[in-house]
């Protein structure tokens, strides 16, 4: 089955080409095109990954383009890395398309939305499967395509036009590293083959400072498209598209796409301790400072925006510190309890029709089994024993702490107890207490909706148990069997860590509970003693306002100031070159009358002026 597994992003891509043309006359009917063509990607993705156990990497490719002696490839590989992100795309992806026709029912662009899924689950899966550079690139710019159209999809509100322009823009600028990191490594080795560019790294044909140089570029590429600081500010924006979308680009697609690009290109990073620190420390630095927003944003949706900015930092700090399988461990249960907190949160939405969190309350007895499956990702974020985020953000703690990085370790260690706390501050305040607004009519979600939250909930549950030091590290040692420049499949570190993760995640909780569902503690404390300090992180730390003062301002100064030299200078200099021009040409065009004697006579004029000429200078002109 492996031999054909490039089928796999072939279905969600037919679905998208049939809903394109005939998706009007479909109508209704368009979620159950998009629904069986990405189940069929998801039946064919898990046949494969139960092949990768025991059947080697299968690597299939053919020459695309010549030039000369030059031959660029495309093709397929099947890796223990991508065959597990094929089943990790295609499940979430699959669950998203069941849960949308619940939650997009009555939408005018029903059809050109799931057309839209369908473009997006193609690239994501194309772009795991990618076994070169080239092709990943093709398939990441495809990517950002996708999201620009979901993001925007509602296009006749204003805030969707810029998220939209906003995630377009930003993640090319980090697209750009990755482009320039691309060319260098081809320049140096060759190749865009990983196979071969890693064989390269590794048998010292690169010089340690092009590989520095390469894999921080590459991870340039990363930032923008995962959301690490400085270039995360377009994804707290990106949740002015459906809610479906949010899930689906916060979980296991867009977003998980700079971290799986990393971990795809561990070797590289691995072999410069300067290219590890570097994403370490950006990743460190991005947990914490989005935990910090989190703990007093009031929209239901970007508190769970910037909870996964911060979860991908997480990730980050992993693969930085050497933690190849913490990074990928906490990318496949994140993916789980994120895309279950994101339909979770869509159902609250649908239920109460507002985002604003401060006028909900209450619900926990109205939503029967959201609030029960929100409290499951909740747990699981917060890293509560016996859910899945427990074991992969202890997995990443140890190997921050394994590789040195023990200032790191305590940022890692902060940013959990602000998760904890910011989760179940959003939790209390939707589901806890008594309504804060008027809310009539409110009710469950339909079924539909229901049944994926379900799975999405027993994976949040249970997905962290196949890589722990009690129940086998099973998923590690299959992640790196084969290839020492991985690492090992569980970090061994001392049992206080578990300890104080859990802890400090517990702690979170009870301040949470103390504050906003027994309400013993002031919910004003930050606001009233350190209202500087509030209004920062309310705003954000003004980084969207610095970028507006500072790139935008300058780049609209700079189009102002080229705009007068083309004006003023430019057209001024060939408007005074076309009229001197116009000048003589009219001049000129006077002695051309078309009278024949005027001619002749003028001829005549000169040929005696020649004459008087010649006889003055007594027959010799010098």
């Amino acid at each position: 089955m492996m031999e054909n597994a490039w089928l796999i992003p072939l279905f969600p891509l037919l679905s998208f080409l049939v809903l394109l043309l005939f998706g009007r006359k479909l109508k209704i009917a368009s979620a159950y095109v998009g629904i069986i063509l990405v189940l069929v990607s998801f039946v064919y993705s898990v046949i494969v990954l139960f092949e990768r156990f025991t059947a080697p990497t299968h690597k299939a490719e053919a020459v695309w383009l010549s030039i000369g002696e030059l031959q660029l490839t495309a093709g397929f590989e099947v890796n223990q890395l991508n065959a597990l992100m094929l089943v990790l795309v295609s499940l979430v992806s699959l669950l998203v398309h069941i849960y949308s026709k619940g939650y997009m029912d009555g939408d005018e662009r029903f059809p050109v939305f799931y057309a839209y899924l369908g473009l997006f689950t193609f690239s994501m899966l194309g772009l795991v499967m990618s076994p070169n550079l080239l092709q990943t690139y093709i398939f990441w710019e495809l990517v950002g395509v996708g999201s620009f159209l979901l993001i925007g999809f509602y296009f006749y509100k204003e805030s969707a036009k810029q998220a939209a322009k906003k995630a377009f823009i930003m993640t090319r600028i980090g697209d750009v590293g990755l482009f320039i990191g691309m060319i260098l490594l081809f320049w140096q080795t060759g190749s865009f083959e990983y196979d071969e560019i890693f064989a390269a790294v590794g048998q010292g044909e690169v010089s340690e400072k092009w590989i520095t140089l390469t894999a921080i570029l590459i991870f340039i590429g990363a930032i923008g498209k995962s959301g690490q600081f400085p270039l995360h500010t377009w994804l707290p924006d990106a949740m002015e598209g459906p809610t479906p979308v949010s899930a689906l680009i916060h979980a296991a697609t867009m977003v998980a796409a700079g971290v799986y690009l990393v971990a795809a290109t561990f070797p590289l990073f691995a072999a410069s301790e300067t290219a590890l620190m570097t994403v370490a420390v950006i990743g460190a630095i991005t947990a914490i400072f989005a935990a910090s927003i989190g703990l007093v944003q009031t929209d239901i949706k970007r508190v769970l925006a910037f909870s996964t900015v911060s979860q991908l930092g997480y990730m980050m700090l992993a693969l930085g510190s050497a933690g190849y399988v913490a990074g990928v461990f906490h990318l496949m249960t994140h993916a789980f309890f994120k895309a279950l907190l994101f339909l979770a949160a869509g159902s609250v939405i649908h239920a109460v029709v507002t985002q604003d969190i401060e006028k909900m309350g209450g619900l926990w007895k109205k939503l029967r089994f959201t609030g029960p499956l929100f409290l499951i990702g909740t747990l699981a974020i917060s890293g509560v024993p016996l859910f899945s985020g427990f074991f992969s953000k202890d997995e990443i703690l140890m190997a921050a702490w394994a590789h040195g990085n023990y200032g790191l370790f305590w940022l890692a260690v902060i940013a959990a107890f602000f998760t904890a706390f910011y989760m179940f501050r959003l939790f209390f305040m939707v589901f806890s207490g008594e309504s804060r607004s008027k809310m009539d009519n409110v009710h469950e979600s339909p079924g539909v909706m229901i049944g994926p939250m379900i799975v999405l909930g027993v994976l949040a549950v249970v997905a962290g148990y196949v890589n722990t030091p009690w129940f086998g590290a099973f998923l590690g040692d299959w992640l790196t069997e084969g290839n020492p420049a991985l690492g090992h499949g569980h970090v061994e570190g001392p049992a206080w860590i578990m300890f104080v993760a859990t802890a400090v995640s517990l702690l979170g909780i009870l301040l949470a509970w103390l504050m906003y569902s027994k309400k013993s503690l002031e919910r004003d404390w930050l606001s009233s003693r350190a209202p500087i300090s509030y209004n920062i992180l309310v705003n954000k730390y003004f980084i969207d306002e610095f970028y507006k003062l500072s790139f935008v301002y300058a780049a609209k100064a700079i189009s102002l100031f080229l705009k007068f030299i083309e004006i003023f200078l430019v057209e001024g200099i060939m408007k005074a070159i076309g009229g001197i021009t116009q000048a003589f040409a009219n001049t000129g065009s006077k002695l051309q009358n078309g009278q024949v004697q005027t001619y002749g006579t003028v001829a005549f004029v000169g040929l005696a002026v020649l004459l008087v000429i010649f006889a003055l200078t007594g027959g010799y002109l010098q």
